[in-house]
């Protein structure tokens, strides 16, 4: 009887095989979601420094910018200092980020008349993106000579945009530049490059 209880305590050469199959599937299994857990992980920080240092991406509140970017829309900006009249750009102002285009950089003379034309140096800009022009709430005095090392900005909805055509925000100084604004991301049926 001892005989038959030891045959039958003893796993087959089956069995035995099964459960070392089993151990080896539980560790690659676990190194596997380690490893992708990991892979993940390294992703994630990837994109969010790519985020943060290179391509920010916005969130647009605010009607300063209407009809060219509507709140609610999300954009991504391209860091970088090289900006032209004409762009879009985003930049801190009290613990926040607004977004304003361009009109005139440092050294350059800026003037507005009674209908809203602006002109830089003296010519008259051509500014396409607008629906309406405005005088807006202007309280600097008109030609305005841009600083050194700062931009000149105003927003697209004039008559209620409030700009550097008021000392309340005043010029926008070079190391307050997040990035310049290039490509819309939602709502999906607007999605491309801005102009």
């Amino acid at each position: 009887m001892t005989e038959r209880v030891k045959k039958a305590d003893m796993p087959t050469l089956e069995q035995l095989q099964k459960e070392v199959d089993r151990v080896h599937y539980r560790r690659d299994f676990s190194r596997v979601m380690i490893n992708t857990i990991y892979s993940l992980v390294v992703v994630a920080a990837i994109a969010v420094l790519v985020a943060v240092l290179l391509l920010p991406i916005l969130r647009i509140y605010g009607h300063s910018m209407n009809d060219t970017l509507d709140e609610g829309d999300i954009v991504v900006s391209l860091k970088g200092s090289d900006f032209k009249t004409g762009d879009i750009i985003a930049f801190y102002y009290n613990n926040k980020i607004l977004i304003k285009r361009v009109i005139g950089k440092a050294g350059d003379w800026v003037d507005i008349d009674q209908d809203g034309n602006v002109y830089v140096n003296g010519n008259l800009i051509d500014e396409p993106y607008l629906d309406d022009k405005a005088f807006g709430e202007c309280n600097i005095e008109l030609p305005y000579q841009v600083p050194e090392s700062k931009v000149f900005v105003m927003g697209d909805n004039r008559s209620v945009s409030v700009d550097s055509r008021n000392t309340a925000v005043g010029c926008v100084a070079e190391e307050q530049i997040v990035g310049k604004v290039v490509y819309r991301l939602w709502p999906l049926k607007d999605f491309g490059k801005l102009k």
